[in-house]
């Protein structure tokens, strides 16, 4: 008796369905050449060259003719020619880029080729295709799926070689489970950060600047702002003092870091001056360095905290560039921690307890951590056995002694010592690096940094890397998502918006938004336009607080404002508005987005739908989990959708 289909991994599902998807094409498009065909993280691809070109328009005719496939619930058999007979069959059936990699299996010394074919329930044998499996039993076992993009590929990812086209298909156990992944990709899009940051006129980029350099607009800049003053206040209140450092600095002073060469590749071109090469500079550490080396420090100055907003340059590839989230230019939430060696524990809790605070004042719920080792047969990593295991030991027990749940990564640390982690998953799926600590004792050896202790000797000082809000770029780029570009009044570029309902009341909007201003309220007078599409316009530019203002405002003196979260319209005397405006904004209160429904009141979270809209599957979203499937967090458990917006 066959496996059922619960019985079989995705990923084999998946594969199963790249190769139907060849089939279907072959049938399609006789003489299409078949390059590769992998399942992926969701679905699979088959890269193809076929005359004409597949078109968009032509998925749907190859996704019909893929379930026609299924239904007929064709036996995928395998077997296996001898490498020249492999060849020969090959060449015969003109795939020529099948002969390639065949060919190259022979020069790594195989001796036969492995083929599949899927055979109907009368023998007959309807497609063959070379591959090493593993397949499902029959074209019935596939699960749900669906064609979604035809795209260019290159052959073996050459750029001088060969272009392809790449078609996608996602594919999941059940329909329910593909409705699921479909709605949470229309929300992607919604919510995605090049969109809103658009829209919402948060940033842009120009080609006559250059690819991955961000220009912030005023509304953007107003987030950065309110970014980098939280951090400042709050790092002021934990003992870190700010530091400014240059863009540039001698070549040198990378070669004692040993970032030369070890980090040259994601470093721009060195420029000459007087002789001497300078290099824009890919991080702030060394310089922080230099400035605790600037005079003799005691250990009465420890935990010695400088913290800067520094600006770092890494040149990335052009293609790994996304948004605001891989970028070539940055403001990074920097600082280093000097202290004593019985100090580093602690102070790396106290980072732990930093991100958390962070972290849950923004409602960011879904993130785990992940603590990188080093692998000692790599030749990358630097320092010795017994500073390495010191490292090491100090980072694990601060992390086991926070309470936190983490998964480790061996081979993942930097190279020179441990690195914490943060990996946060935004409200669309989307996973990432969002900050990273590191405990340090290469880099205070490397710079001959020491401090005179208590009896008198002199010691090296740990450093602790730290980086809670990471850059502007990115953490800006993951709160436009998770935000779906609703930010909290609080960090809102503009807060409040004044309609006046005809130019007659323009007088009384200037003086309500004089009064805004100099109470540090960021608000603005909006006229010219119909009310009706002022309005729009506010919402579509997502503000917390619409003000209408006529005659019975103007002689009243009290204020109707619109709640854009709640949807609730409420009058106000003007300073009983304002009080609630300036509570709201000291709590950093995080509004959940309301939408009134068939008489009934229904909130979503700031990871709920963009627009609203319920997923299509009911219950609670999946807890962040590590590899091996324990929780990676605890309470990381998502927010529900709840209701429409």
């Amino acid at each position: 008796m066959g496996k059922q289909i619960s019985e079989f991994p995705v990923s084999t599902r998946r594969h199963s369905a790249a190769h139907v998807l060849a089939q279907a094409i072959t049938e399609k498009y006789p003489g299409a050449r078949l390059a590769i065909g992998p399942d992926t993280e969701h679905g699979f691809f088959y890269d193809v060259l076929t005359d004409p070109p597949i078109q968009q328009e032509d998925l749907k005719d190859l996704e019909k003719r893929m379930k026609k496939i299924a239904r007929q619930k064709q036996v995928f058999e395998r077997y296996h020619l001898p490498m020249d007979q492999g060849i020969a069959y090959l060449k015969q059936n003109q795939q020529s880029f099948k002969v390639e990699m065949a060919e190259a299996l022979r020069e790594k010394g195989e001796s036969e080729l492995s083929f599949y074919k899927n055979v109907l329930n009368n023998g007959q044998t309807n497609f063959v295709d070379m591959c090493n499996g593993p397949h499902v039993e029959s074209t019935a076992e596939l699960g749900a799926f669906k064609l979604v993009s035809v795209s260019g590929a290159y052959w073996k990812g050459d750029a001088s070689g060969p272009q392809l086209q790449r078609v996608s298909g996602i594919l999941f156990e059940t329909e329910a489970e593909l409705e699921q992944y479909e709605w949470m990709m229309e929300e992607a899009r919604k919510r995605d950060h090049r969109k809103l940051g658009q829209e919402l006129e948060l940033f842009t980029t120009s080609e006559k600047i250059g690819p991955g350099l961000i220009l912030w607009l005023p509304r953007g800049n107003v987030i950065k702002d309110q970014l980098e003053g939280w951090a400042k206040i709050t790092e002021r209140k934990e003992g870190y003092v700010r530091v400014t450092t240059p863009v540039i600095t001698k070549e040198e002073l990378f070669y004692t870091s040993e970032h030369l060469p070890h980090y040259a590749d994601h470093m721009f071109p060195p420029m000459e001056m007087d002789n001497t090469r300078y290099y824009i500079k890919p991080m702030n550490c060394p310089f922080h360095h230099t400035i605790f080396d600037d005079r003799p420090r005691s250990y009465r100055e420890l935990p010695l905290k400088l913290t800067e907003y520094g600006v770092c340059h890494r040149y990335e590839d052009s293609g790994s560039l996304f948004g605001t989230m891989r970028v070539r230019a940055m403001w990074m939430n920097d600082a280093h921690i000097y202290c004593a060696e019985n100090q580093a524990v602690e102070e790396f809790k106290k980072v732990i307890k930093l991100h958390e605070y962070y972290y849950g004042l923004l409602g960011i719920k879904e993130y785990h951590m992940v603590l990188s080792l080093r692998n000692p047969e790599n030749d990358k990593y630097h320092g010795d056995e017994v500073m390495w295991q010191k490292a090491e030991a100090l980072t694990r027990r601060a992390m086991e002694e926070s309470g936190v749940d983490f998964v480790v990564e061996e081979d993942g640390a930097a190279f020179y010592g441990p690195k914490m982690d943060f990996q946060i998953k935004s409200s669309i799926g989307r996973e990432f690096t969002a900050s990273t600590c590191q405990l340090d004792l290469f880099m205070p050896e490397k710079f001959d940094l020491k401090y005179v202790a208590a009896d008198g000797s002199m010691k090296r000082p740990v450093c602790i890397h730290r980086s809670p809000l990471g850059t502007h770029e990115r953490f800006i780029g993951f709160l436009i998502e998770h935000f779906a570009g609703a930010f909290p009044l609080w960090m809102a570029p503009e807060q409040v918006r004044i309609l006046p309902v005809s130019d007659g009341f323009l007088d009384y909007g200037k003086e309500l938004e004089a009064f805004f201003k100099e109470m540090d309220i960021r608000a603005t007078l909006d006229i010219g336009e119909s009310l009706g599409k002022r309005i729009r316009n506010a919402e579509k530019m997502k503000i917390p607080y619409m003000l209408v203002v006529g005659e019975k405002e103007r002689s009243s003196g009290r204020i109707n404002a619109r709640n854009y979260f709640t949807g609730e319209q409420k009058e106000y005397e003007r300073n009983e508005f304002l009080e609630m405006l300036q509570e709201e904004i000291r709590q950093k209160r995080i509004q959940d987005r309301v939408e009134k429904a068939e008489g009934s009141s229904k909130s979503s979270s700031p990871a709920s739908p963009a627009d609203g809209k319920k997923s299509p599957v009911e219950g609670k979203a999946g807890q962040a989990s590590n590899s091996n499937g324990k929780k990676a967090r605890k309470g990381s458990e998502a927010d529900k959708a709840t209701g429409k917006k």
